[in-house]
């Protein structure tokens, strides 16, 4: 089984999380996963809080895979061993949880899933670089050409599409208020080429199908 859910800001949206919230886990091994559309936020300072969190999200039933959103320390997140998984590169943060790179396609369960994580933070002019924002937090033009290429290697064609912001056209909207850039234009042109049954993304807060195969997550668990 695959799931998955919007930001989680750990600590301060992963109750969702909780077996409370989402009872599927209980029936759920280590072979089924819940992926986060960016903003994990576990990743973050070092804190007891953090690694209280980490070990908690070990010992759930599932396997945890997350993009990256905004909110994440790039420094740490960049630091953290490559692995192989699904076809595609990873860092692992601990055993079953794994972090899914920027322009990487991973087949999970036959599912052939394209991530690209990222967004512009409206808020950055009240944070400090290197303390609570990265400028890393908005893909680097090689990234945008790793992932033209993964896009061209696979016939444009996916099971699912997994980004943090979303295309242009659907942040005008969800969100009109936010500002649109290179990397919202990019996802556009990505919108006009590729071929999905569905796409997920995170970063509005919002709950919401924004069209039949456009689906904004955040409080939702959804299985695919």
């Amino acid at each position: 089984m695959i799931y998955i859910t919007g930001d989680t800001h750990i600590p301060v949206d992963i109750q969702k999380l909780s077996t409370k919230r989402f009872p599927q886990q209980k029936e759920m091994t280590k072979n089924d996963y819940v992926i986060i559309c960016g903003d994990f936020g576990g990743v973050w300072d070092g804190s007891n809080e953090e690694k209280y969190w980490i070990k908690w999200l070990k010992n759930k039933n599932f396997t945890t895979l997350f993009i990256d959103g905004n909110h994440e320390n790039f420094d740490m997140l960049y630091q953290l061993p490559t692995e192989e998984f699904c076809g595609g590169a990873v860092h692992k943060v601990d055993d079953g949880i794994y972090h899914l790179i920027r322009g990487e396609v991973y087949t999970i369960d036959g599912k052939r899933i394209f991530v690209f994580g990222g967004a512009s933070s409206h808020d950055k002019e009240h944070r400090k670089e290197g303390r609570n924002w990265w400028k890393e937090e908005m893909p680097t033009e090689e990234e945008y050409k790793k992932a033209e290429k993964k896009i061209e290697e696979n016939h444009c064609i996916f099971d699912y599409v997994i980004t943090h912001s979303s295309p242009t056209s659907i942040q005008k909207a969800i969100a009109p208020t936010y500002e649109c850039n290179k990397l919202t234009d990019f996802l556009e042109n990505i919108k006009k080429n590729v071929v999905c049954k569905k796409w997920f993304f995170g970063h509005y807060h919002k709950d919401q199908e924004v069209l039949p195969s456009f689906t904004a997550v955040f409080e939702r668990v959804i299985l695919l």
